[in-house]
């Protein structure tokens, strides 16, 4: 009986010097948080912090960009602005008559033989007509015209016995603005001369 007596008091020592221990432990961790706490917070305030070289509120009402208003004189009337109104007339034809001494390269798009089958009836289709467009081929120097013949193609037998003729056009790439002579060596110019070179357009 006494044994176990001992024991325990010497369990209950045990622990007793362990909980002391860890009470120390903790109270040196929490010194550390506080201090590791308080450099941050200076760290953060000298990052982010209101600079100390704080401008004058004053100093904002001087009238450094206003000596125009004070050197006007409030009794001369103010000059009557006319508004002049007009129509641009819209000349057609005139956009040919600019590209037509320029150098022409012209392109065509065409159906592969196996793409030239009616979809409604299987039978082969022949040309029937073409859409051509535009634009403007700039190299540095040369500028040169650049015509996109897109070929449309229809069924004869569907256009004598059919109630439909189906209409196929051979693909074409797609304009980079729709109806205008922009072509994307043109625009890319453009775009170089304005933004990189700085010229005015």
């Amino acid at each position: 009986m006494e044994n176990n007596t001992t024991q325990l008091q010497d369990t209950i020592k045990e622990l007793e010097t362990k909980n002391a221990d860890l009470e120390k432990q903790k109270e040196v961790l929490e010194a550390k948080i506080k201090w590791l706490e308080e450099q941050f917070r200076l760290s953060q305030q000298k990052k982010f912090g209101a600079s100390s070289e704080k401008s004058n509120p004053n100093q904002l009402e001087l009238n450094l960009f206003n000596e125009a208003e004070l050197s006007v004189d409030e009794k001369v009337e103010e000059p009557t602005l006319e508004t002049i109104a007009y129509q641009r007339k819209k000349y057609v034809g005139q956009r040919d008559a600019k590209l037509e001494n320029l150098p022409t390269e012209t392109i065509h798009y065409r159906l592969s033989d196996i793409e030239q089958v009616c979809l409604c009836c299987g039978e082969s289709v022949h040309e029937m007509s073409t859409e051509t467009r535009r634009e403007l081929k700039i190299v540095p120097a040369q500028v040169t015209v650049i015509e996109h013949v897109q070929h449309i193609y229809s069924c004869r037998h569907c256009e004598r016995e059919g109630i439909e003729t189906p209409i196929v056009k051979a693909k074409m790439p797609s304009a980079v603005y729709p109806k205008s002579l922009a072509s994307p060596t043109s625009m890319a110019y453009i775009m170089n001369q304005k933004y990189v070179e700085g010229m005015p357009l």
